[in-house]
């Protein structure tokens, strides 16, 4: 009779690792420790617009799945007013509370590091997505926003065959998110001399205020070619420009419905409509909580998991708007397989999985 050698739990390594480059999973199902008990938070500093409102939304619909699947549970939600010092507050109750993982959407880069440290120090989760933190302790699900701003100058000269005047709209003045965006808009016309950025405002990612901000500055500027955005800020820049008595200049959409709905019936008119649209998906708030709960169940998960942007062109257009109620944002739901493929892919340097499409919202 053979007698096998070996270290058991060697053995135990090396078929777990096997099984995850077999299923994609960070972890396989039956090794994971079990996070039925445990509770998952949301800290967000901002809920005043639709991408907000959309990212709540999927929040809600994931941790409700995985409640009524006991994989936790419960969950709470707690919202900022766009304030660093309440957000902070905030968190140190839950921190009192004895949450197993806190997920945070951040009003500021390094201002909540040092509760999130407190948190870390007392074994809690951290994950932070959209708005990040630089506190290193904490993970990140993390979308490449400087790409974003890249993606959209690039549309943009392209378009314009590398010569007009651009208006930057631009979101929350001192996010990580706004930053990064403004960063890749400006590194990529660099390369383009005769694109020239003639105007910035601030639109917080809000149509309302995207449009007054755009109408008090039209009046000072020259004929604008494009606007590059950021997102939820699209329609309120085409309505300033129309009652400004402008034409209709190339406007990059950020997958908000009433500016798919514009994109459609601009499309219509003689010569059609060209532009792209694409942002940061408010469903990322759903991979986030997954993300929460596969680090608790003991998943080997990297410190930064990052996530492909949703862009949509013009032929999967009219497949988002027959999904999208009105006011929505186009988002798929991510799913717990999904995200455990996401994270096999982050951690092997591998493509991410296909993004879910519409067909999740029905």
């Amino acid at each position: 009779m053979t007698r096998r050698t070996g270290n058991p739990l060697g053995f135990a390594l090396a078929l777990a690792s096997t099984a995850t480059l077999v299923t994609g999973l960070a972890i396989p199902r039956a090794m994971a420790k079990s996070t039925a008990h445990d509770g998952i938070a949301l800290s967000n500093s901002y809920a005043g617009n639709s991408w907000r409102q959309q990212m709540l939304k999927m929040w809600k619909e994931a941790s409700h799945q995985a409640i009524s699947g006991g994989i936790v549970a419960k969950t709470k939600i707690v919202n900022a007013d766009n304030s660093a010092s309440q957000q902070e507050s905030q968190i140190e109750d839950l921190i009192l509370e004895g949450w197993k993982a806190i997920v945070i959407d951040a009003a500021s880069p390094t201002a909540l590091n040092g509760v999130i440290a407190k948190a870390c120090h007392a074994g809690i989760v951290v994950v932070a997505f959209d708005s990040l933190v630089t506190a290193p302790c904490a993970y990140k699900v993390a979308y490449n926003y400087v790409h974003m701003g890249q993606i959209e100058a690039r549309f943009v000269a392209k378009s314009l065959h590398g010569k007009g005047n651009v208006l930057e709209v631009r979101g929350i003045a001192g996010t990580s998110v706004d930053t990064d965006i403004h960063k890749g808009i400006v590194e990529t016309f660099r390369k383009y001399p005769k694109m020239k950025i003639v105007g910035s405002v601030h639109g917080d990612w809000t149509q309302s205020i995207a449009q007054k901000a755009v109408a008090g500055v039209l009046p000072s500027l020259p004929h604008i070619e494009a606007v590059v955005t950021q997102g939820g800020d699209g329609y309120g820049t085409y309505e300033a420009f129309m009652a400004a008595g402008r034409g209709t200049p190339l406007i990059i959409f950020g997958n908000r419905q009433v500016e798919l709905s514009l994109w459609a019936k601009l499309d219509k008119k003689p010569g059609g409509y060209h532009t792209i649209s694409l942002s940061s998906a408010p469903g990322v708030s759903s991979i986030a909580f997954w993300v929460a709960q596969q680090i608790l169940a003991g998943a080997k998960v990297p410190k930064v998991v990052n996530v492909p942007l949703l862009q949509i062109h013009a032929n999967q257009l009219q497949s988002w708007l027959k999904v999208l109620p009105q006011g929505a944002v186009a988002t798929p739901l991510y799913s717990q397989t999904w995200t455990e493929r996401l994270i096999a892919a982050n951690l092997h340097h591998t493509a991410p999985p296909a993004s879910p499409g519409p067909e999740t919202l029905h």
